[in-house]
Formats: C-alpha cells, sequence, structure tokens
C-alpha cells in the first residue's frame, strides 16, 4: 500500500492553479442520467470519487467517456436503457453514489441503491434523502443494505421543507424534482456553491429553477431537456487547504482559477490569525506570515466556515500565540486526526464536539495513518512545518479528492513523494 512520505521545513513559493470541484462534478454527473441529449462537462478533477462515480454510470449502461488528457467528460445516452440499480461494490467507498437515487427513481419510476460507504467520520444518516423523495411520492424500503424505491405514477411535485440541512439531501431533491410532474417548492435546503453550480448545470439542461429565499428554491420538473455544456466550478477546499499550507510556510504562494467571493469566510478567519493575505478577484497571494494569533471557529453548512477545512485549519492553530478553539457542528466524528496530530507534537485537546488547540508547538515527523479525505491532508499540511519526515499512511483517502496533490506542492518546492 503506497504512503506519501513529506519531508518538512521547507518554504512554499510559486503558484498552484486550482481544479474543478469534486463536489460538484459528483451530483452532475448523477444529474446526467435525466437527459438522453448530449452532455460535455468540462474542468473535471481527476481523482478516485469521479472515476468512481464514472464508473457506476457505465455500469448502468450510460455512454459516458472521461477524457484524462482534457479534464473533459462527454456523455450521450440517446437510444442506451438504463440499469436502475447501482450496486454495492461501487457504493462501499463513495458516499455520494446515494446521489444517483433520485434521477434514477425520477426518471424510471424504480430504483435499487447500495447503502453508501465513504469517510468514517460520523453518521450522515440517509433519512432526509428518503424523507424528501417519500414526500415526492415514492414508496421506500430497505432490505439486503440496499435502498429500494419505486412509484407507479411518478414523482410528484410539492412543498417540502427539509428536517434539517443537509448537502446531499438537497442536491437529491433537486435533480429527482427537475424531472418530477408539477413544481416543487424546497425550504431549508443546504445553498452551497456547489448547488448553486449544480443548479446552473440544470438551468441549461432547460429546467427552471429559481432560489427565491436564501434557503429556498422552486422547481419546475420538465422532460423536455436539452444538450448542455458546462465547466464545473473551482474546488473551494482545496482552495482553502493550499492557502493554509501558503499560511504554514509560505514565502510567497499564489492560488489561482479560483473565485474570492465564495470564500469570504476563509478569509475573514485567516485575517484574524493575522496571515498576510493579498486578495484579488480570482486569485490569492499569501506572504510570509508570522505571529499567528489564535481564533474561536464553529463549523457550519455555507456560508459559514466549512468542516471540510476543519482539519486543516487545525494544523495551524497549532502554530498560533495562545489557545485556539474548534467546536464541530456538522459531523460528530471528525476530531479523528487530533491523535495523529498530538503524536507529532501538537498538543490538541477535545471534549465532546469541541477542540482546544494549544499554541505555538513545534510538530516534529512521526509515521501517521490518514483516517479520512480531509484528516490525511491535515496530515500532509503538519508534514510540512515538521521537524524531520513524516510518513502519511492510507493515502488512497487523499486520492478521493485532491488531483495531483503531491505534484502541485513539489512546484512551490515542498520535498513530498510517494512510496510502497
Amino acid at each position: 500500500m503506497q504512503k506519501l512520505v513529506v519531508k518538512g521545513k521547507k518554504k512554499l513559493s510559486g503558484a498552484i492553479r486550482i481544479s474543478g470541484s469534486k463536489n460538484a462534478t459528483l451530483p452532475i454527473l448523477a444529474a446526467s442520467i435525466l437527459n438522453k441529449k448530449k452532455i460535455e462537462i468540462n474542468k473535471v478533477p481527476i481523482v478516485k470519487d469521479v472515476i468512481t462515480m464514472v464508473e457506476l454510470l457505465k455500469h448502468i449502461g450510460s455512454n459516458i467517456k472521461f477524457d484524462l488528457s482534457k479534464n473533459k467528460i462527454l456523455i450521450h445516452n440517446q437510444n442506451r436503457k438504463l440499469k436502475t440499480t447501482a450496486p454495492y461494490k461501487l457504493l462501499k467507498t463513495m458516499r455520494a453514489g446515494l446521489i444517483v437515487l433520485g434521477p434514477l427513481l425520477s426518471k424510471f419510476k424504480k430504483a435499487k441503491v447500495s447503502l453508501p460507504g465513504g469517510c468514517a467520520i460520523g453518521s450522515r444518516p440517509v433519512d432526509i434523502h428518503l424523507f424528501v423523495l417519500k414526500k415526492l411520492g415514492a414508496k421506500i424500503k430497505i432490505k439486503n443494505g440496499y435502498i429500494l424505491a419505486e412509484t407507479k405514477k411518478g414523482l410528484i411535485g410539492k412543498r417540502i421543507r427539509l428536517p434539517s440541512i443537509s448537502v446531499g439531501a438537497t442536491e437529491n431533491a433537486l435533480i429527482a424534482a427537475s424531472y418530477a410532474k408539477g413544481t416543487t417548492y424546497l425550504s431549508n435546503c443546504a445553498c452551497e456553491p456547489e448547488i448553486k453550480d449544480l443548479t446552473i448545470f440544470l438551468k441549461k439542461m432547460g429546467i427552471k429553477i429559481q432560489w427565491i429565499g436564501e434557503r429556498k428554491v422552486k422547481i419546475s420538473g420538465s422532460h423536455n431537456l436539452k444538450s448542455v455544456s458546462h465547466t464545473v466550478m473551482f474546488d473551494r477546499i482545496e482552495a482553502g487547504t493550499f492557502v493554509i499550507a501558503g499560511a504554514l510556510t509560505g514565502k510567497k504562494l499564489k492560488i489561482s482559477g479560483i473565485d474570492t467571493k465564495i470564500l469570504k469566510k476563509e478569509i475573514s478567519v485567516l485575517k484574524k490569525m493575522n496571515v498576510k493575505l493579498r486578495v484579488n478577484k480570482n486569485d490569492i497571494t499569501i506572504l510570509n506570515s508570522k505571529n499567528i494569533k489564535p481564533v474561536s471557529i464553529s463549523t457550519q453548512p455555507y456560508p459559514g466556515f466549512p468542516t471540510d477545512l476543519q482539519a486543516q485549519i487545525m494544523v495551524l492553530m497549532t502554530r498560533a500565540n495562545g489557545i485556539s478553539k474548534i467546536k464541530e457542528n456538522i459531523f460528530e466524528k471528525r476530531f479523528m486526526h487530533v491523535p495523529e496530530l498530538n503524536r507529532m507534537g501538537a498538543k490538541i485537546k477535545i471534549s465532546r464536539d469541541t477542540s482546544l488547540v494549544y499554541g505555538p508547538q513545534q510538530l516534529n515527523g512521526a509515521e501517521v495513518m490518514a483516517t479520512d479525505l480531509r484528516a490525511s491532508v491535515s496530515l500532509v499540511l503538519a508534514g510540512l512545518v515538521a521537524e524531520d519526515e513524516t510518513i502519511i499512511n492510507r493515502v488512497y483517502h487523499l486520492d478521493r479528492g485532491y488531483e495531483k496533490l503531491e505534484n502541485k506542492l513539489r512546484k512551490c518546492k515542498a520535498n513530498i513523494f510517494r512510496s510502497n
């Protein structure tokens, strides 16, 4: 099994261009199930979760081609009969596979989808997904590890309030409602930029979608869909990760190919920590930052501070002059990286959903174990500032969501490589 080796104390300098968003690509690929016309998706990141979703679509019969040299996916399902089963072997490593439930059910009136796998960071129940689909008219049962859903008359638009904010359930609801009869009004929706990107894609396909409030959306279902070409938005979590890398070890690091309006909260937190940033519309330059200040944050749905950057910002907190605090409000098991950081010399104490990070602490290289996608990259960041060598096991977590991570870091003078 491959390991990642990081030799620390190298100052990063240069430029990193941010890839397309994994979390935007996956629901867009799921939505392609609805459409028989030609679909072109550009700026697709070459990461394991996307490759798995492409394999899933191929499995159900989709005519899909992934041009790795151009980061482009082409789909054309004219005269294709798609299967309605998404098997365990393809969903066991990727929770986002559940997103095919809505489009399969909406288009074919039945679906059999395995209960998903993915990162082990909490229960992330499927209940809200099923709640929404039941409201739209589905009959659902769970048997032998599969969700069995059907609707004899097809899904029918309704007024639905999600019981709690859920990104995946909002995406499933949006896609399912796009092919349902009549009009659906969704409230208490997640409003992440990736969801807005999905709505742009659905609109290009011919669906009438209107945001009528920060967390309210109106969808008028249609079967009259059009060919579409779409460029996926930038990966804001990758962008935030590299900005934090620059704050930790940067001499002068430029992060480009982004929309800084979307990163307002992250930029605000980093400025409070005394990180020196030069912010333009489509890029951020991180300058040599000293005297990092402690800060208190709590993770929230967008536009709050993202849970997917919690582990990374924690590494920066180990450099702060004082005690920082993180309250994790999204997932109940998202501090599994803390014991590994403590093994590297951090001083972090956990009490239920809150971590206290005591700084400044000099981190030291160690052999560590990645537990999930974002935890794995936090260990890379820790390795960049640590004394000596850090060896990170289970790097397959990293490959699920970061495109060419070590290549991008090496171009900026990091000493990082893979080893068997």
